[in-house]
């Protein structure tokens, strides 16, 4: 039976080697392309055919779509503030699904699967929110260390807690999608692996449980992608509101 890692594997397509550095097109490469695709597609088609009093199929689901992640961005940023941020929160969000669903279909790849994507994922949304809180408040930024209503006696103790704490956010943030899609694809694996492998007469076990798991992992897509851009939109809006 095929290693259930073989899904995970890096193959290169297109092999690009200049100065000595490797920008081969592989297909975790051409994953993300498919994602910004996707991303282009549901912003790009719709604007160039324009809005309808009376939406079709395609614009009821964006409007839905942006109806929720405006409700998530005033939620947690508010209003007046998280006005500007719903294009980038509303492109995270559809990137990251799609790259989680683009990995489902057979002989494709999930790029949010690496710890290493997910992980610059994490890091440029922790660098922007420093960013954002620098230039928001200066130098008072600082004050986000140290907790509101703690006695001064307490306040060596508590900064350093606080500064661990700010730095376990991008790595709690990439490693939770990292393990969740890198699971559930290893157990899918595995699964179908027996099925396709085992006495026909109990084959049809494992296929019905990875049919079942398939599911499962549809909906741990959306629930990942949720997580993620919900995440996101606190640690914005902390930095905004500065507890």
């Amino acid at each position: 039976m095929e290693s259930p890692l073989h899904h995970f594997e890096v193959h290169t397509i297109v092999p690009i080697h200049i100065g000595g550095l490797d920008l081969s097109i592989n297909n975790a490469v051409v994953a993300m392309w498919v994602g910004l695709a996707v991303i282009g597609g549901m912003f790009i088609f719709p604007a160039k055919r324009g809005m309808s009093l009376i939406p079709g199929k395609l614009q009821s689901v964006l409007e839905i779509a942006l109806e929720f992640i405006r409700n998530l961005v005033y939620e947690f940023i508010g209003e007046e503030e998280g006005r500007k941020y719903i294009p980038f929160i509303a492109s995270l969000f559809i990137f990251i699904l799609a790259c989680n669903l683009i990995g489902l279909l057979p002989g494709s790849y999930t790029i949010t699967s690496q710890l290493v994507v997910t992980g610059a994922f994490a890091t440029g949304i922790f660098v922007m929110t420093l960013v954002i809180g620098f230039s928001k408040h200066g130098i008072h930024f600082l004050g986000i260390l140290v907790p509101p209503g703690i006695p001064k006696i307490l306040i060596p103790v508590m900064i350093p807690i606080e500064i661990i704490s700010m730095l376990a956010r991008p790595i709690s943030l990439a490693v939770r999608l990292f393990a969740n899609m890198t699971a559930g694809h290893t157990v899918l694996a595995v699964l179908f692996g027996l099925a396709m492998t085992g006495p026909l007469w109990l084959g049809w076990l494992p296929f019905g449980f990875t049919v079942i798991i398939n599911g499962l992992e549809i909906a741990i897509a959306f629930i990942q992608a949720y997580i993620f851009t919900t995440l996101t939109c606190v640690y914005i809006g902390d930095v905004i509101k500065l507890h």
